[in-house]
């Protein structure tokens, strides 16, 4: 490995509380990933209905569409008891998945994956805040690009391991390693130092709270055209990612040949989690999400042309690209956003990039239906670039601090 990418990795590690972060969030990343794959699974061989399986995927989502309201308790207190809470939480729900045996029992698995998603979204909103305290201004883009990194490659081995612990002793058992994922992480979190106030203030009543995360969004000069950039591209991503058979089709390939393509896509999002830090500190936030969304566009639009080392390229392309502006966004959130805002404007800003991304998968999965999947392709790419053009013409006192 090559000093340009060890840096960041070296800069994180030094670093007592960004390393340990940084672990928590590769431990229970892993379980997460593992389980996220077992899950369809063991529904499909417990009731053999491919739609019920699917319901899997929509119960871990669902929570993320009230992230305003879930990340309003990420400030109601210290962050630091609230995740090692979670993780406690998260470790003893799900041994319950033990008891799922029969098609009959798919309700307790489906309610206790919804239960794991609206932890999540929690989660997230309470470690990004404790992330900004914990680690320093000049490491956050380094932390969140190794974040992405971390994700992305839990993505390409824990699923593997999920398969063949499923394989040897069924659902349960990948269950019980998720939870231990999670009392691992638990740990992690608690050898943590960091210094938080007894108290986080908050207005009074549920709706205010909600409404201040979401007023922070749209008034920032900083943030909003972040935000929304990574909705459109979201949207936009989503379109694309529900052609990807249609893609292999063309090419004249098997279905498993999908699996080649997200393959080569993680590479590339391994890649750009690597690079991100020193790109932000180079580029600034808008920039830098400008030329990953530019460099999106270009790869799905080339997609259109049936070749199977393109796509190839395009796919790693994608990977690279795709994560920029989300680290961007991020990133900018923690530094722009006061301490005590910090869990509501991050849960909002993860609804608002992320949810657009369903919506794109039903309207892909629509669209293949009607028309071909070429002038799609090409379409969804330059609709990409429109989003770079826009967010590259923002004033320059709208770019956040490097």
């Amino acid at each position: 490995m090559t000093n340009v990418t060890t840096w960041p990795v070296t800069r994180v590690l030094r670093d007592r509380a960004a390393g340990l972060c940084l672990c928590a969030v590769v431990v229970s990343g892993f379980g997460t990933s593992a389980l996220w794959l077992a899950s369809g699974v063991w529904v499909k061989d417990l009731t053999g209905s491919d739609g019920l399986a699917a319901l899997c995927q929509l119960a871990m989502w669902l929570p993320t569409l009230a992230g305003p309201p879930l990340g309003a308790l990420a400030d109601r207190g210290r962050r630091r008891p609230l995740l090692i809470g979670v993780n406690v939480l998260l470790g003893c729900l799900l041994p319950v998945l033990v008891c799922v045996d029969s098609p009959g029992e798919v309700w307790l698995l489906y309610a206790v994956l919804f239960g794991y998603g609206a932890a999540g979204v929690v989660h997230e909103a309470a470690e990004s805040a404790l992330v900004a305290s914990a680690v320093g201004p000049s490491l956050l883009g380094d932390f969140n690009g190794l974040r992405m990194t971390a994700s992305e490659g839990m993505k390409l081995l824990a699923p593997l391991a999920g398969a063949g612990l499923y394989a040897a002793y069924g659902g349960a058992g990948v269950a019980l390693l998720d939870a231990a994922t999670f009392a691992l992480a638990a740990g992690l979190y608690a050898l943590l130092r960091v210094r938080e106030d007894e108290s986080v203030p908050v207005r009074a009543g549920g709706r205010p709270r909600t409404a201040e995360g979401i007023r922070h969004l749209r008034r920032h000069p900083v943030l909003r055209p972040l935000v929304l950039a990574g909705g459109a591209t979201m949207l936009l991503a989503g379109v694309n990612g529900a052609l990807v058979h249609a893609v292999v089709d063309d090419l004249g390939r098997s279905p498993a040949y999908a699996g080649v393509l997200y393959a080569a896509q993680g590479a590339g999002s391994v890649a750009a989690g690597l690079l991100s830090g020193p790109a932000l500190r180079r580029l600034g936030a808008r920039r830098f999400a400008a030329c990953g969304v530019a460099l999106l566009a270009l790869a799905v639009a080339l997609r259109a042309v049936p070749s199977a080392p393109l796509a190839l390229g395009c796919s790693a392309a994608i990977g690279a690209g795709l994560p920029a502006v989300l680290i961007a966004a991020l990133t900018a959130v923690q530094r722009e956003t006061p301490g005590p805002l910090l869990g509501r404007v991050t849960a909002t800003a993860h609804t608002l990039v992320y949810a657009p991304n369903v919506a794109g998968i039903a309207a892909g999965a629509a669209l293949v239906e009607l028309v071909s999947h070429r002038p799609v392709l090409v379409a969804v790419g330059m609709a990409l670039l429109v989003t770079a053009v826009l967010l590259c013409a923002r004033p320059a006192a709208a770019a956040t601090h490097r």
